[in-house]
């Protein structure tokens, strides 16, 4: 199935307003309910490509381009759009933050981030109403987004109401600036939140979790103080910044000097049990005790590593979004977001021969296995070759481990009889949050994830974008449209929700369902910017077209210079046309050798062809007379 970004946004788009914009109100919740993280995630529906795609802005109403005012007509005309959205951003404010009155007689925002719906029990009991209160990384890092999409847009749009005379125009500037400043707290908060998630944990090598982690690091058989001397080597450098420069809210009791032991590092589930206050931010969120265990997990690791990319993005960098307080936040989730990055990706290649990645299924450092956790240290990697602009080697190496995961995801394999593959997607890979169950006498909560198929199509449509061979780009992309294919399948097909995500019972069997999932859809959406981004960027660039083309240019210019030698200055035939138009596509080709090779050479065939025929019609008048 070909991937067609704007055709199939937009198709979410037409989608998304017909099940949740009714009679000029935006209706919330879906599959799992209303909670902060699956509001946030279908607002972002809407709001991320509207904020990271070229062409889809929504802050410049008379730019708005026909095919999106004809899809987005129910929200109203351009400047009604951008109003309703305004409108249902103060909803989802209002909705996820508590008012607190001050000590100044002050009201004060203090943003919510209960993950609700989403969590349940391990075992055959309801979570306690102050366990769903409990925060994620999820809810941080879709709050992340959210707020910075929301800002990207209210900034652009905020100039285009100023301009407007009217009261209407004076109330709705009004507001803006009123939901900028709580966007901006929540903001403040989601990012106090992903700091004081972010853990490193040390390991003795004897203990279970340092055997468990060198089952996958000793893919030779070595002895084990030889690995762990190894790995030392190839993480000093990630140890000693975890020492040295990781100053704002530091794990406790965590020793980075012994070089003896193993270590980890990446987000838990939640706020860590003891993890120091912030103490220049004045929010609760900043000093409050957390239950998470101090380990870090990947799945939630790769989610905070998502939100912090959009934080660090040249666009937000360029709008200039962030405040004193929220640069300083800022600037210790990019050192946490760069090491954790560079750890895991050190640990994925590590060793002289077979990676650990490429030993499927991974292995954490508390024991479970799961085809998952290889796909989402995969994602981790890819997310660090984009970053440093990996060799062809690294990808090459990459390709087929992406391959092997779609094949046991059953993405592109047939599904068998009781599949264990199928619960990998639905219901989804169980992640036990240990110290939930120490909230109010509670039970163990679980978290479910269900995003192997978007996970697996982000990260190979980043992988092609690095690609810089014809023969790897290819079979990257073809895995990709499969899996497009894939999720294509699992779209609804009937009622108000046709064209959202997920109906799993298409390909799995089970249970209808009859409501959308946002969390699924939201990623689906990702999976589309991502596409969108990376065609946007210039085609692969061949050196044998490239050679090929030179060849051809360098003749066709020959045969033109001869042409023109011919020419009178005072004629003014078809000859001088044919000469002109030939001359114009040669000026283009070269203009475009460099990044466009294979348009290059075709715009000197054509030239090559048009001096052909004016050679030949000389040649034939001569001939007759």
């Amino acid at each position: 199935m070909r991937i067609q970004p704007r055709q199939q946004i937009l198709g979410v788009w037409r989608s998304l307003l017909t099940a949740c914009y009714r009679d000029g109100e935006w209706v919330w919740g879906g599959r799992d309910g209303a909670n902060s993280i699956s509001d946030a995630e279908q607002l972002l529906c809407l709001l991320y490509p509207a904020t990271e795609i070229e062409g889809f802005e929504l802050d410049k109403p008379d730019d708005i381009a026909d095919d999106i005012r004809a899809v987005l007509a129910p929200m109203g005309n351009g400047p009604r759009i951008g109003a309703t959205l305004v409108h249902v951003l103060e909803q989802y404010i209002d909705r996820y933050t508590t008012v607190v009155e001050t000590d100044a007689g002050a009201k004060k925002d203090v943003p919510v981030f209960a993950a609700g719906s989403y969590l349940a029990s391990a075992e055959a009991h309801d979570p306690t109403p102050e366990q769903r209160a409990l925060d994620v990384v999820d809810s941080y890092s879709m709050s992340l987004t959210l707020c910075l999409a929301a800002l990207k847009f209210l900034r652009g749009f905020q100039l285009f109401v100023a301009g407007q005379t009217r009261r209407e125009g004076r109330e709705l500037a009004a507001r803006i600036a009123i939901l900028d400043e709580r966007i901006n707290t929540r903001l403040t908060a989601a990012m106090v939140g992903l700091v004081r998630s972010f853990v490193v944990k040390t390991v003795a090598p004897e203990s279970k979790e340092g055997a468990a982690m060198l089952s996958m690091l000793n893919q030779t058989g070595a002895p084990t103080s030889a690995v762990v001397e190894s790995v030392a080597r190839r993480l000093e450098r990630v140890r000693v910044r975890l020492r040295n420069d990781v100053t704002l809210s530091q794990t406790p009791g965590v020793d980075l000097f012994d070089e003896g032991l193993l270590f980890e590092c990446g987000w838990s589930w939640s706020l860590v049990r003891e993890a120091a206050p912030i103490d220049f931010i004045d929010m609760p969120i900043a000093t409050e005790a957390g239950y998470a265990v101090a380990r870090p997990y990947l799945h939630f690791t790769v989610v905070a590593l998502d939100g912090i990319n959009d934080l660090t993005s040249a666009r937000t960098r360029e709008l200039d979004l962030l405040d004193g307080e929220q640069r300083r936040l800022a600037e210790a989730l990019q050192l946490r977001w760069d090491l954790a990055q560079r750890y895991w990706s050190a640990v994925a290649r590590f060793g002289a021969g077979r990676w650990p990645l490429q030993d499927i299924p991974w292995r954490t450092s508390d024991g479970e296995e799961s085809d998952y956790f290889s796909l989402i240290v995969t994602a981790v990697l890819m997310q660090d070759l984009l970053n440093r602009e990996a060799s062809d080697d690294d990808l090459n190496r990459a390709a087929p481990v992406l391959d092997e995961l779609a094949r046991r995801g059953r993405i592109v394999s047939r599904m068998t009889e009781n599949d264990p593959a199928r619960a990998m997607h639905t219901p989804g890979v169980r992640l036990r949050l240990h110290g939930s169950e120490d909230v109010n006498g509670g039970h163990l909560l679980v978290w479910t994830v269900s995003d192997y198929a978007t996970v697996l199509l982000k990260r190979t449509l980043q992988a092609a974008r690095l690609s810089g061979t014809m023969e790897t780009r290819d079979r990257l992309m073809e895995l990709a449209q499969d899996t497009m294919e894939h999720l294509d399948r699992r779209a609804f097909r009937e009622g108000r929700i046709t064209g959202l995500w997920d109906d799993p019972c298409r390909i799995f069997g089970g249970d209808e369902i009859h409501e959308p999932s946002w969390y699924l859809t939201e990623r689906v959406i990702e999976c589309l910017v991502t596409a969108a981004r990376m065609f946007r960027d210039p085609p692969l660039r061949s050196p044998i077209l490239v050679l090929r083309a030179m060849e051809l240019l360098t003749e066709a210019e020959h045969l033109l210079n001869r042409e023109l030698l011919e020419l009178s200055d005072k004629d003014i035939s078809s000859n001088r046309a044919a000469l002109a138009m030939a001359e114009r596509r040669l000026e283009r080709a070269r203009r475009l050798i460099d990044e466009r090779p294979g348009t290059a050479l075709s715009l000197a065939t054509q030239a090559l062809l048009e001096l052909d025929e004016l050679a030949y019609a000389r040649f034939d008048a001569t001939r007759s007379v």
